[in-house]
């Protein structure tokens, strides 16, 4: 890394350039790619992890003091500690929530209650299924070709980028947006069935 350049170009992102954040971004990707493939956290794919190293970059870049002069060092220990952060929560959410938590006896066995069929269950799926058909005929054609994309036919938000020639944080808040209207829809009042 040219530490001089990276240094003007965190001073031209800090006042907006949005030219300098993806050179920067271009600086970093071989240092967020390798820490990326040597990490695994738990309910994270490798986009999502990837996508938050360069929300810790330009985090970065936003407290960043420029008088300094020790950017790339400032950056890629931050970056590190985030994964580090992500790995150690995953680590203590699987210790409180994970399968070790449930130790199967005879007596429970016998008891849980995922075996058993509820009528009220039946009831509240198929209600909710009504909804969520509601609310699908609520969204235009690029919002629902989104939603059958990722959820009906499995495909990852990456390929769906990737296929419509946008970037994954675009395809991400478009997700987003586009769940929010879904939940906003399936929970007015006058949607109840």
């Amino acid at each position: 890394m040219n530490f001089s350049k990276i240094e003007n170009l965190v001073l031209l992102s800090k006042v907006g350039n949005e030219k300098a954040k993806e050179e920067l971004a271009k600086e970093f990707k071989p240092f967020i790619l390798n820490l990326c493939k040597k990490s695994h956290v738990n309910g994270f794919e490798f986009e999502d992890l990837k996508n938050e190293c360069y929300q810790t970059l330009f985090k970065c870049v936003k407290v960043y003091s420029p008088e300094k002069h020790r950017f790339v060092a400032y950056a890629t220990n931050a970056i590190k500690n985030s994964i580090n952060n992500l790995i150690r929560i995953s680590i203590r959410r699987d210790n409180r929530e994970g399968p070790k938590t449930l130790i199967l006896n005879d007596n429970l066995e016998h008891v849980l209650s995922y075996d058993m069929d509820f009528v009220e269950d039946e009831i509240y799926k198929s209600a909710l299924n009504k909804k969520l058909k509601v609310a699908l005929k609520n969204l235009n054609r690029d919002e629902l070709e989104l939603i059958e994309f990722v959820y009906f036919k499995t495909h990852s938000l990456k390929l769906y980028s990737d296929l419509k020639g946008i970037s994954y944080v675009k395809a991400t808040n478009m997700k987003n947006t586009v769940l929010s209207k879904l939940k906003e829809t399936i929970t007015k009042e006058n949607c109840i069935i």
